[in-house]
C-alpha cells in the first residue's frame, strides 16, 4: 500500500479557509504577522511555503543564478540593489490584484507607471481613486505598504 501525499489536500484547503484561518496559518508557517495583502497573495505564499517546508526550497544553483541576474540588473552596485529591493517601484510587468466590492481589479506595472483597464496612470493613488471614488494612498490600497508608519 502506498502512502498518499497530504500536501495536495493541504493546498486545496487553502481555497476554502477563511481569511482569519489563512492569517493563523501564516503565523504558524512564517513565525511572523501576515502582511496586509489580499487573500490571493496569502494563499499563494502559504502554498509555496507548505511545499518549500515539505519538499525543500530552491536549489543552490537556482539561488546563484537569481543572484547573478540581480547583479546584471544593478551592475553589482549594492546601493542600487538595496534601493530596488526596499524602496523602488515593483518590477515592470508585475500584476497587482485588488478586490473591491466584489470586483477584482488588475493593475500592471509598466516602465513609466501603471496600466489599469487599458489606460496608463502615473500613480496607484489615481487608480485607487478611480476604483473607489475616494482618496486613497495607492500603495496602501494595493497592499504594498502598511497603513502603520514603520
Amino acid at each position: 500500500m502506498t502512502k498518499q501525499d497530504p500536501i495536495p489536500a493541504r493546498l486545496a484547503a487553502l481555497k476554502t479557509a477563511t481569511t482569519p484561518e489563512l492569517k493563523a496559518h501564516w503565523r504558524d508557517l512564517f513565525d511572523s504577522e501576515p502582511p496586509p495583502f489580499n487573500r490571493r497573495h496569502l494563499e499563494s505564499r502559504l502554498a509555496y511555503r507548505i511545499q518549500e517546508l515539505t519538499y525543500g526550497g530552491l536549489k543552490p544553483e537556482t539561488i546563484r543564478r537569481l543572484e547573478r541576474l540581480g547583479e546584471e540588473l544593478d551592475g553589482g552596485d549594492r546601493k542600487k540593489s538595496r534601493r530596488r529591493a526596499d524602496h523602488g517601484m515593483p518590477i515592470a510587468g508585475t500584476r497587482l490584484i485588488r478586490e473591491w466590492q466584489g470586483v477584482e481589479h488588475v493593475v500592471t506595472v509598466t516602465s513609466d507607471g501603471f496600466e489599469w483597464q487599458g489606460r496608463p496612470y502615473k500613480s496607484l493613488s489615481a487608480i485607487a481613486r478611480a476604483i473607489t471614488g475616494t482618496r486613497w494612498n495607492g500603495w496602501v490600497f494595493f497592499g504594498l505598504k502598511s497603513r502603520r508608519k514603520s
